[in-house]
Order: structure tokens, then sequence, then C-alpha cells
């Protein structure tokens, strides 16, 4: 199951995406993507999940209040560098793309309104594209570990934290105890 964060400000958008990845399938090379979806109008709400959960991609609008989509997108590449970054826009901005390209190193450029074909198969790459830079990681660090440059210890951390994302992670309460469930919501959760 791949995780995917759609962020955009209107709520139309937000629930056609959904709508079209609920109902086609994500492949690449004949393999099936099933997808976990995480939809968000405020990319505030966005960040804050991204210290909760770990994503596979990244589907943004370009033009949102508050917070463009690059910036976002900057700031998730900080907290979560494994996940490909998509933005989507109706503007053919091409400051705002080379913007995107630079500071936020985004896979792809998908304008509004988009082509469901196109969307759903630009997925696909990414994801694909995706779990060939994890394996080459897991391939990497094993590489690592065979010369001794690598502890075993970290070396077994990393493939379980990869396997289960969050489960390498404690979360303490104030009063010293482990916080099982810290009641956060998630806004379209699926």
């Amino acid at each position: 199951m791949h995780r995917i964060l759609l962020l955009d400000d209107e709520v139309g958008i937000i629930n056609a995406l959904r709508r079209l990845l609920q109902h086609t399938p994500v492949t690449c090379n004949g393999r099936i993507y099933p997808l976990q979806i995480e939809a968000y109008t405020h990319p505030r709400d966005a960040l804050d999940r991204l210290g909760d959960v770990r994503f596979d991609l990244f589907l943004v609008d370009y033009r949102m209040p508050g917070m463009d989509g690059v910036q976002f997108l900057a700031r998730a590449r900080a907290l979560q560098p494994g996940a490909v970054r998509l933005i989507l826009s109706g503007y053919a901005d091409l400051n705002g793309l080379i913007g995107a390209i630079n500071e936020a190193q985004i896979y792809r450029f998908i304008s509004k309104p988009w082509n469901d074909y196109e969307l759903v198969t630009a997925l696909g790459q990414a994801l694909a594209f995706r779990d060939l830079q994890a394996e080459n990681q897991r391939l990497a660090d094993r590489a690592r570990a065979a010369r001794g440059e690598l502890d075993p210890q970290e070396l077994a951390m990393r493939e379980l934290e990869a396997s289960m994302p969050g489960i390498t992670r404690v979360r303490w309460g104030p009063d010293g105890s482990v916080v099982l469930d810290d009641g956060h919501g998630v806004e379209g959760d699926q």
C-alpha cells in the first residue's frame, strides 16, 4: 500500500482527485499500486500530519493562500526526503516551475485541467521511481553494513522503519509516559 497526500485549497479539486484515484488503478510496467489517500485543503494541517505519518507521494496545488505548493513541498522534502513530489497547477508560470524544480526538487509538473489517463500514469511512474530509490537505498545500506561502515543494529532499524514507517519512533507525553494515540484527527483520511 502506498500512502499519498493530496493538497489543494479547492474542495472540488480534492473530491475529483479522490474519485479518480479510488476508481482508476494506478499502474506502471504492469504493477498495480494500491493507494491510501489522505487529502487536505490547508497546508498547515498537511504539514502537521507529516510528523506522524510517512508518505510515498505528495500531489500539491501550486497556488494556495498562505503557503504555495513550492513552499509546502520544500518543507515536506526536509521532513520526508524519500517521498516523490508533484505540483498540480492551472497556471503556466515558468518562474514558479523553475522554483519548484530547484527549491522543492519536484518530480513532475501536472497542469490543470488534467487528463485523467496522464495524471494516473504520472502517479504510477512516480511511485515506481520512489520504489526504485528506496530499493537502491536498501542495497546501499546493506553494502555499507557488509563493509563494516554501518552498524548491523542501525541497518535493522532502517529496514524496520522502511517496512513499517513510524515504528522506531516513540512519542513521549509531558509526564514521561509513552503516548500511544494522541487523538490527532486526520482530515479526509481514507
